[in-house]
């Protein structure tokens, strides 16, 4: 079993109270919207990330990372994407590739609100770990933690991280 932290919507925020929950985990996901390139570099040096660019990320990011990121992680089939929708309301770009081909697990960022559904439709579970970043109109900072291991999601857990704020200290690593 590997145990994963799922985030996204950091918009170029990064805290202790943050990094503290990724200690125990084996990979960080990010969700897109990761806003700097210091964010990132700072989750690399703690764990290996897998991410996808999102709607305000730009140049190295958006060279770095692709739009949609499929992959195989302990069994398990992953597709993830920062915007998608969610169980009824997907987007028609995604909504082609469920139709061909759905994966196991699917990962989106964007709406800012933490949601965990599984789609009956597709046969697979969505997961949105809301926004850990300062910036949108969610009130409060949330992100997902979850083991895998033999193509299965075992203890997910919601993590609060606290309300959100404009005046904010940012971790510099």
């Amino acid at each position: 079993m590997k145990r994963i932290a799922l985030i996204s919507d950091s918009h170029s925020h990064l805290d202790d109270s943050i990094i503290a929950h990724l200690q125990d985990c084996d990979e960080v996901w990010h969700a897109g919207d990761i806003g700097n390139e210091e964010v990132i570099h700072t989750l690399e040096s703690i764990k290996p990330v897998k991410a996808v660019y999102g709607n305000i990320d730009h140049g190295s990011i958006k060279q770095e990372y692709p739009l949609n990121h499929r992959f195989n992680f302990e069994g398990l089939d992953v597709l993830m994407t920062h915007i998608g929708g969610y169980p009824g309301k997907y987007n028609k770009r995604i909504r082609m590739i469920f139709e061909a081909d759905p994966p196991k697990l699917f990962i989106c960022g964007h709406s800012h609100i933490c949601k965990v559904m599984f789609d009956k439709e597709y046969n697979f579970l969505h997961m949105n770990p809301g926004a850990i970043g300062h910036h949108g109109f969610h009130k409060v900072r949330t992100m997902l933690r979850f083991s895998v291991g033999e193509g299965l999601i075992k203890d997910l857990e919601v993590v609060e991280l606290g309300i959100r704020g404009n005046n904010v200290k940012t971790n510099k690593n």
